[in-house]
């Protein structure tokens, strides 16, 4: 049980800076875009807001997909699932707290699979926030016929 607990600490940290970085990485290229443009984010067309939303949800689906596959390389690393399939498909049904089974992992290793379901909650639940922070301007925008800045 020391293994499993000690395995799922170092995969949740490096997943929880994964994430950061990579919540970072998206926000900066929000401030880019507003360098180079000249302009806030929110400030524009519809279909500029359209395409930011897409480009924001596929970074955020990267990002996840990147955490996933992290798991599911340790899990065949450490031999707890059959093949690469089956550890992608038990990686993405636990990360997302769906769980599905534990059939397909070996039984010393079950533990590590239900940590990564509280790791994924908490990081879906960091990327909403995250999401919502983005779309609050542009939503604010709509509601107001303005354009909201933020002084401080």
């Amino acid at each position: 049980m020391f293994n499993e607990l000690a395995l799922s600490t170092i995969l949740a940290l490096t997943a929880v800076s994964l994430h950061g970085f990579g919540l970072l990485s998206l926000g900066r290229v929000l401030e880019i875009y507003e360098i180079r443009a000249g302009r806030s984010y929110v400030e524009g067309p519809l279909w500029r807001h359209a395409l930011l939303t897409i480009a924001v949800v596929l970074g955020l689906f990267v990002i996840h997909g990147v955490e996933i596959w992290m798991y599911a390389a340790v899990y065949r690393l450490i031999g707890a699932v059959p093949d690469l399939r089956e550890a992608v498909y038990f990686s993405s049904i636990s990360y997302g707290s769906i769980g599905y089974s534990d059939e397909l992992m070996a039984p010393k290793w079950r533990l590590l699979g239900a940590m990564e379901g509280v790791a994924g909650a908490i990081l879906l639940g960091w990327s909403v926030a995250f999401f919502v922070s983005v779309m609050t301007p542009l939503t604010f925008r709509r509601k107001h016929g303005t354009v909201h800045r933020d002084n401080s």
